[in-house]
């Protein structure tokens, strides 16, 4: 389906649902190029929403990695099956569940990315210092000031290092009857930072 090694499926090359959330094109390949990805990793796409960061870090690991992709919605655990069926990709393994128990039994990782979680972001980092090998990486996406601020403490306490925080807003075109306009989406804060 998707025929390129270079990141950034566009967004409506997804199967979508009105409910359940996707990581945007842009800001998707930014969080992609944060995690550093190569073939044969083990990834976490925690809060999966429609997958399209467990589709896309999949093509990047290839068929030797494996993506284990994690949601308690089971909206998004259909929307994620079916892009894994659309996109052809053996190497994605859907888990139902709440991540902060799920994750505890999920082998170890090489590069872990959490988004949506319903408020749970920081208590699933501190689960993730112990799933993530020596030399990982985790990347997450933030949309609240508050999460962002306890993110930051929890990374600082586990001593993650090479913190980086980049905030990216996008603006897209649409046509309008009289000509392109530009709308802008919700600035996102990507965090990433390498496991001692």
């Amino acid at each position: 389906m998707w025929k390129f090694k270079t990141p950034g499926i566009p967004d409506e090359e997804f199967e979508r649902a009105e409910k359940v959330p996707i990581t945007k094109e842009e800001v998707r390949v930014i969080q992609l190029s944060k995690a550093r990805l190569k073939p044969g990793q083990i990834v976490y796409d925690i809060g999966c929403g429609s997958g399209s960061i467990s589709i896309e870090a999949a093509l990047q690991i290839e068929s030797s990695g494996k993506v284990l992709a994690v949601d308690y919605d089971k909206n998004a655990i259909e929307l994620t099956k079916k892009n894994i069926a659309k996109f052809d990709l053996s190497n994605i393994s859907v888990i139902y569940g709440n991540a902060k128990e799920k994750i505890q039994e999920l082998e170890k990782a090489d590069t872990i990315f959490i988004g949506g979680t319903g408020g749970d972001t920081r208590e699933i980092v501190e689960l993730s210092q112990n799933k993530l090998r020596s030399g990982g990486r985790i990347v997450i996406g933030i949309i609240l000031i508050e999460t962002l601020y306890s993110v930051l403490q929890v990374l600082e306490k586990l001593e993650f290092e090479s913190v980086d925080i980049t905030q990216v807003t996008i603006s897209k075109s649409r046509k309008t009857s009289t000509g392109t306009m530009m709308l802008a989406r919700n600035p996102v804060t990507i965090i990433s930072a390498t496991r001692i």
